[in-house]
């Protein structure tokens, strides 16, 4: 079963009863949640588009990290088939929905949900998710949610055409490589914006046009012949500031900048690098996101019950479900990191309780909202104004800290045990709140590489630096494929160091030649 849903006015009694459901039990639990959430909890979200899914059409929705529509990739296929066999042979579970940043926002819930679960998704998601996603100022300077779509229909129509036109295997090797790059494909500084991506499709052509004149202007002079004076160090600096280097953004470079390139290909690599700024600010958010999504709809689904529109057997399956989700496992369990539904969902409870019934401890901690009676606005500002890492800095109380049992371990490899230097005092729940913290920095999402040189009178050897996290080499056979990858976009020799930050030394250096086929 597929099928979109559409508002419609239900009554005033009991939504449904029983674990089945149709369309008009759908419709009549939007509305009424659609109710909640606007009047009683201020949400302003996108307009909804629900769509009713099968669960193999959720693992192809898994496949393409979300998105309803992308082009064709052979690693898509791979990933289709491990998420099946794992989901056959009982090894994961589906997400009973998946939503979309996207204007209308789209919402794909599972047919195999139960009545509750497709009212419980839709709080979640489709008003949750969606409220965060339309707020929250990262999301707002960083992506258009009403152009993304269009976007990927553009994206994936062009790279079809290019395969008809140049072969698969030959768009393949341009992909491959530019998806090896692409978390070193992103602007992550303040000063750049969200990419008007109607804009780009619009002039797509008239740039590439514009590139095959112009880009060539910095490769038409020959390399220094035998005998010539070197260039002196201020005509290097000059063109190092020509080509905009130090350059982070690698696929950025490459796109302007590599000289063999192909118009097409070229285009291929701005459409990885275009929609890999899109997702930029996922990471950085998703303690906050899923945190947000799972208080709306435990709000919700309780004023559901209250209001007497879900019954006793309902709300139970929805506090069951909402404690699977929640359910932070223990380091013994294997896990290594906080359960983002799990430390969210406590923290935006602890904020909203401050607000109405702080304890001395709260007014010390967070004197700016403590007893200020307003828990639903005070909700609303966080939820636009932070992302993870100033989220915990600011909001991360020592009552939330002693119920998930936190402590900070000082691991010094020079003795030989393990020291416990942050525990539940006053210093120590600053030590803890700040570590926690940086743990959620996006830098530590992404190795810190960028072109440093470029030999523009010379070989034309490419020139990258990685500067360590605490003396943290690359992993050597992913490092090698990616920067097999590299050389062959650049088309000539790359050079990468590897640099412990403190020091300036050079820890391992490494390089690759470009190579036809990839």
């Amino acid at each position: 079963m597929n099928g979109a849903v559409e508002k419609a006015t239900g009554g005033k009694g009991l939504l449904y009863q029983g674990a089945e459901w149709n369309f008009r039990v759908i419709r009549d639990c939007y509305d009424a949640i659609e109710e909640i959430a606007e009047e009683e909890l201020g949400l302003d979200a996108f307009p909804n588009r629900i769509e009713v899914i099968t669960s193999e059409q959720m693992l192809d929705v898994y496949t393409t990290s979300g998105m309803p529509l992308t082009y064709q990739h052979w690693s898509h296929g791979k990933r289709f088939v491990s998420h099946e066999n794992a989901y056959r042979r009982g090894l994961m579970g589906l997400a009973y929905e998946v939503v979309i940043n996207s204007n209308p926002c789209i919402s794909y819930l599972m047919e195999e949900n139960s009545a509750t679960m497709q009212a419980l998704v839709i709080a979640h998601a489709a008003f949750g998710h969606n409220h965060f996603f339309k707020n929250n100022r990262l999301f707002q300077e960083w992506t258009d949610p009403s152009q993304i779509l269009n976007y990927l229909e553009f994206a994936r129509g062009y790279i079809a055409r290019c395969e008809e036109a140049h072969g698969q295997e030959a768009v393949e090797r341009i992909l491959d490589a530019a998806h090896a790059l692409q978390n070193q494909g992103v602007h992550r500084h303040s000063g750049a914006r969200r990419i008007d991506l109607r804009a780009e499709q619009d002039r797509a052509r008239e740039r590439r046009a514009h590139e095959d004149r112009s880009y060539n202007d910095l490769w038409r002079t020959l390399p220094v012949s035998e005998g010539a004076a070197p260039p002196r160090e201020h005509e290097r600096d000059a063109l190092r500031r020509k080509f905009g280097l130090p350059e982070e953004n690698i696929l950025y470079f490459l796109e302007k900048h590599a000289p063999k390139l192909a118009a097409w290909e070229r285009e291929i690599v701005r459409i990885v690098r275009l929609i890999s700024q899109y997702f930029y600010p996922q990471p950085q958010l998703k303690l906050m996101n899923e945190g947000c999504a799972t208080w709306v709809h435990d709000r919700i689904m309780t004023r559901l019950h209250e209001l007497g529109r879900i019954d006793d057997a309902a709300f139970m399956e929805a506090i069951h479900s909402t404690t699977n989700v929640i359910t932070q496992p223990g380091y013994e369990q294997g896990s290594t990191s906080f359960n983002p539904y799990a430390l969210g969902f406590a923290m935006m409870k602890d904020i909203a309780r401050v607000c109405v019934d702080p304890t001395e401890e709260d007014r010390r901690w967070s004197p700016d909202i403590a007893g200020n009676g307003d828990p639903l606005g005070t909700l609303r500002h966080a939820w636009a104004e932070y992302r993870d890492e100033s989220f915990v800095l600011q909001f991360l109380s020592p009552r939330v800290m002693r119920e998930f049992r936190m402590f900070r371990l000082l691991d010094d490899t020079r003795e030989p045990y393990l020291l416990v230097d942050a525990i539940h005092d006053e210093h120590g729940y600053r030590d803890i709140r700040r570590t926690v913290a940086a743990s959620y920095d996006p830098s530590t999402f992404y190795a810190e590489l960028e072109i440093v040189d470029v030999d523009i009178l010379g070989d034309r050897t490419l020139r990258l630096e990685h500067r360590t996290k605490s003396g943290q080499l690359l992993a050597e056979s992913d490092m090698k494929l990616t920067l097999r990858g590299l050389a062959n976009l650049w088309g000539y020799r790359v050079v990468l160091d590897e640099i412990d930050a403190p020091s300036g030394k050079v820890l391992a250096s490494h390089e690759a030649n470009a190579s036809i086929g990839g």
